[in-house]
This record gives structure tokens, C-alpha cells and sequence, in this order.
């Protein structure tokens, strides 16, 4: 992922700074518990391809 890229990219929904997870690919917004995929070095931030993520406990 170009660091740039990073930088400028924000959660489509909440406009909060995400986390970027390299081990799977992903771009994670905490505040909406949503995972964004990355897929051929492209980030996908449409809110019907992000994976909720579980309740953290």
C-alpha cells in the first residue's frame, strides 16, 4: 500500500482514520467496526464489501 494513499484515506462512513492491516489486507475503521478490503493493491471502501467486525469483549 503506497503510504500516501494512507494517509488521505478516511472510513467512508464515519470520515475516522483507519488502520491499515497488512496481514489481511485490509483497511479498519474502529469507531464503525468495519473492515475494508484491499484487493489487488486497491482499496474497496464501499460499506457493502467491508466485514463487520465482532464485538470486542
Amino acid at each position: 500500500m503506497d503510504a500516501r494513499l494512507l494517509d488521505i484515506l478516511v472510513c467512508p462512513i464515519c470520515k475516522g482514520n483507519l488502520d491499515y492491516r497488512k496481514s489481511e489486507a485490509e483497511l479498519v475503521c474502529k469507531p464503525c467496526r468495519l473492515a475494508f478490503p484491499i484487493r489487488d493493491g486497491i482499496p474497496v471502501m464501499l460499506e457493502d464489501e467491508a466485514r463487520q467486525l465482532p464485538p470486542e469483549a
